[in-house]
């Protein structure tokens, strides 16, 4: 069985909602890392500060390599923030790098989605890998019950994306918070970050949209497989 059969359209809405939140993040960022803060402040130095205040000065803030590779890896409890972020004193770099801080403080509060989400890495990086050849060996095989686990082993994926959401939006609203309650950031500064960290937050929304149309298109295929 064809894994593109009649139910193919599942891929459209993911596909095209992921290059729209692609280009948008990169239009914007393009646009506001060309805009300077008013504190001046580094990404790297605006991190420290809410990391500081928070009591968190234990915590390296650390440059990586890329483009956008900003992260918080919460097994070493440290930032890593891209190069342009780290140095740079833009509006983007500060957002950005108070994203990657907001991650830290929900680590420190144990946000609920956070554990969840850290719960889910392991069996989430082996779904990622095992689901796609599981389904196709069920299918050309004709093993309905492997097509089957290969479904529920592609829901982990998609529950692991469902629960980054709350993550990603409450990281978010976290950065803009510290930012302006420790004057990082002007009043009119806010809406530019806002923005920053909306269009990074639309291609999480992006990539589980996908993965769920993606689960439901293999769901289809194999109730097909259970009915021939």
């Amino acid at each position: 069985m064809m894994i593109l059969d009649q139910h193919w359209w599942f891929f459209i809405p993911g596909l095209v909602l992921g290059l729209y939140a692609q280009m948008k993040l990169s239009s914007t960022y393009n646009k506001y890392v060309q805009v300077g803060n008013a504190s001046g402040l580094s990404g790297a130095e605006a991190a420290r500060e809410i990391l500081d205040r928070a009591g968190m000065s234990a915590m390296p803030v650390q440059e990586v390599p890329g483009h956008l590779t900003d992260h918080y890896d919460p097994i070493k409890k440290a930032l890593f923030l891209s190069s342009e972020n780290y140095h740079g004193r833009s509006l983007a770099a500060v957002g950005v790098a108070a994203h990657e801080a907001g991650h830290a403080l929900q680590h420190q509060a144990a946000y609920a989605p956070l554990k969840i989400r850290m719960a889910l890495v392991p069996i989430t990086n082996f779904a990622s890998q095992a689901a796609f050849w599981i389904f196709m060996l069920g299918m050309f095989m004709s093993i309905a019950k492997l097509a089957t686990i290969g479904v529920i082993v592609f829901g982990i994926i998609t529950l692991f994306q469902m629960v980054t959401l709350p993550v990603e939006f409450d990281a978010s609203r976290r950065a803009k918070e510290h930012l302006m309650r420790w004057g990082l950031i002007q009043n009119r500064e806010s809406q530019a970050v806002g923005k920053v960290l909306n269009a990074a937050a639309l291609t999480y929304v992006a990539a589980m949209v996908q993965s769920l149309f993606t689960l439901l298109h293999f769901i289809m295929i194999a109730r097909g497989s259970d009915r021939d």
